[in-house]
C-alpha cells in the first residue's frame, strides 16, 4: 500500500483535500449475529472475470463476481499506476478474501458465503457512484446477505 508521504507534494495535496460526501440520513438496521450471517464482498479493486469488459476511466458499474469463480479467471483491470498488482497477483485473497469467507463458512463461524460478489474501481469518485450502489444493495438483499464484507483498495 502506498502511504501518503510517498506521493509527490502535489498529488498528496490532491487527495488530503478530496471532499468527502455528506448524505441526508445514514439508515441503520440492527444486524444479525456473525454466526448467523450470509456474508458477501464488495470489492474497489477493479476485479471482474476474464471476458467480462474491463474498468475504465471514471467508471461507475460493478462487476460481479460468482462464489464459484476459479481464481485464474479473476482478473483486474483497475486504472491506477499507483496500484502494486504483486499481491493479488500472489494471492487474489489479499484484496479479494474469498477463500477466507469460504474457510469461515465451513468452521461455522459464518453460516453462508453469499452466491455472488461485486467489484467496483476504487479510482472513482463515490458521489457518482450511488446509482450502482443501490444496485448492489437490491441484489444482495435478493441473495439473503445480512453482511458484507468492504475492501477498499
Amino acid at each position: 500500500m502506498v502511504r501518503l508521504r510517498e506521493f509527490e507534494e502535489h498529488e498528496r495535496e490532491h487527495l488530503q483535500n478530496l471532499p468527502c460526501p455528506t448524505y441526508a440520513a445514514t439508515p441503520l438496521v440492527p444486524g444479525v449475529k456473525v454466526t448467523q450471517s450470509r456474508v458477501a464482498i464488495v470489492s474497489t479493486a477493479g476485479l471482474h472475470r476474464r471476458g467480462d469488459p474491463p474498468f475504465g476511466v471514471g467508471d461507475t458499474g460493478y462487476r460481479i463476481i460468482p462464489s464459484d469463480i476459479d481464481p485464474n479467471d479473476l482478473v483486474m483491470s483497475h486504472i491506477s499506476t499507483n496500484f502494486d498488482r504483486t499481491g493479488f497477483q500472489l494471492d487474489m485473497n489479499l484484496v479479494f478474501p474469498l477463500d477466507r469467507l469460504k474457510e469461515l463458512a465451513a468452521n461455522k463461524q459464518i453460516e453462508s458465503v453469499a452466491t455472488y460478489h461485486y467489484s467496483f474501481m476504487g479510482a472513482t469518485d463515490p458521489v457518482n457512484m450511488e446509482q450502482e450502489a443501490r444496485i448492489v444493495a437490491s441484489l444482495l438483499k435478493d441473495d439473503k446477505v445480512d453482511a458484507v464484507l468492504l475492501v477498499p483498495v
